[in-house]
């Protein structure tokens, strides 16, 4: 009876459901534009193994001091664009963004691509994915 009625109400109120539907696959393209796809753990690693790339840690000192992932550089977010010179050995190379959850990364690793940074990509679900699986962190 209730599946009867879900299907009455979007007979009748189709361009609500339109409207949402075009709201929703807008905001999945706004999103996976602002930084290109993000890398999973796995891909992440090997990238960086093969290639001499680097994680770039943006979480906080506290979060980072907590733990992060071996040889990961720290540059919080709201000073990257101050220091961004100390990644410069790292232009040609890939540079995985991590923060806390996945989300913060898009817009720093979008601002590290304006600087000429190509190669850098966001990593998948941050610090809570890494811990999640288990990997092996530093702390301090």
């Amino acid at each position: 009876m209730s599946l009867d009625l879900v299907f009455q109400f979007l007979g009748q109120q189709w361009i609500l459901v339109a409207a949402l539907a075009t709201t929703l696959t807008m905001l999945v393209l706004h999103e996976s534009r602002k930084a290109g796809p993000a890398l999973s753990i796995n891909e992440a690693v090997q990238l960086i193994n093969s290639d001499g790339g680097v994680f770039l840690d943006i979480r906080d000192a506290a979060d980072f001091a907590r733990g992060h992932i071996t040889d990961a550089v720290h540059i919080p977010a709201a000073a990257l664009a101050k220091r961004g010179n100390e990644l410069e050995k790292y232009r040609d190379k890939p540079v995985v963004v991590v923060c806390k959850m996945g989300q913060s990364a898009g817009p720093a690793t979008k601002a590290l691509r304006a600087q000429g940074f190509s190669r850098a990509q966001k990593l998948s679900g941050g610090m809570m994915e890494w811990d999640a699986q288990k990997l092996p962190v530093v702390s301090e």
